[in-house]
């Protein structure tokens, strides 16, 4: 049977198929514009989004299992609701959903809420599947680069009680191995629920000592006041997102996102290798000496 991925031109969606084909499973992906893909060979392509309810038919024809991945958008929660209907209508009941770490706890941010409430829908609805709920994205900080090379600061305001983050490269494999484990099974597994964090719980302060470390100079952590963090955000995205942002970074301030106990040890058996750490990212971008 077929695995349908959305969300595949993304940063985790395009590993995810990468780490499926590797995997000899037949994918199918539901993208908006065709041309600007690129996947392995043999990836079965539909042109639509989650708000095209002949598209997403189409996409879900002879699949078995989903990998549902909404984007942070305006109606994200409609499109989350819209392609869990239209995927139970198709007969299809394996699904792994991507939402986010402490999606019960930061309900006053916009898209941790949204997530919540696709949750519950998944678990109402009796769907087998695996809720992915992954810390803050270690591949965010590829908007915020230039300020730390260019001017010596971490400006990304993460506070003090520590933030897991979890390299996306983690989190794709880890759906993939659920991917299948869920269409290979004979019959119907039980919700499950796993955290997806970094092997390390950094502070800002902790963020601005690996970066200085690695690029041999002082890098100072910028605070936790998020005020000019949102004003930057809104320079490059609407001004609803950056608030979305801010309302995010001032629950890392207070709340943190540490794992809890075992988290690591979890998904390090799931992989059978060590997580990739922030200090293996910052390297990886530093630019040469």
């Amino acid at each position: 049977m077929t695995i349908l991925v959305t969300g595949a031109t993304g940063r985790v969606g395009s590993q995810v198929v990468k780490q499926l084909v590797q995997r000899g499973a037949d994918v199918r992906v539901l993208v908006r514009d065709p041309s600007k893909a690129d996947f392995p060979a043999g990836v079965h392509v539909v042109q639509g989004e989650l708000l095209n309810i002949d598209a997403l038919r189409t996409a879900f024809t002879g699949v078995s299992t989903l990998f549902l991945l909404n984007a942070v958008a305006g109606d994200e929660f409609t499109q989350a609701l819209i392609a869990l209907n239209v995927a139970r209508e198709s007969g299809v009941d394996r699904v792994v959903y991507l939402s986010v770490l402490h999606s019960d706890r930061f309900v006053n941010v916009p898209h941790f809420a949204v997530k919540l409430g696709a949750e519950r829908m998944i678990e109402q609805m009796g769907f087998s599947a695996t809720i992915l709920r992954p810390s803050y994205f270690i591949d965010n900080e590829h908007m915020i680069k230039d300020v730390i090379f260019n001017y010596n600061l971490y400006p990304m305001p993460i506070g003090s009680k520590g933030v897991a983050m979890v390299d996306s490269r983690d989190i794709a494999e880890v759906a993939a191995i659920e991917l299948i484990r869920r269409e290979q099974a004979p019959g119907k597994l039980p919700l499950e629920t796993i955290d997806l964090v970094g092997p390390d719980t950094l502070t800002g302060a902790d963020v601005a000592a690996i970066w200085s470390d690695i690029l041999g100079r002082p890098v100072a952590y910028g605070g936790d006041d998020p005020s000019a963090f949102e004003q930057n955000l809104a320079t490059f995205m609407p001004k609803w997102m950056a608030y979305e942002m801010r309302l995010m970074a001032e629950r890392y301030v207070s709340d943190g996102m540490v794992p809890e106990a075992g988290d690591v040890e979890r998904l390090t058996k799931i992989l059978g290798r060590p997580l990739h750490t922030y200090r293996d990212f910052a390297s990886e971008i530093a630019p040469a000496a």
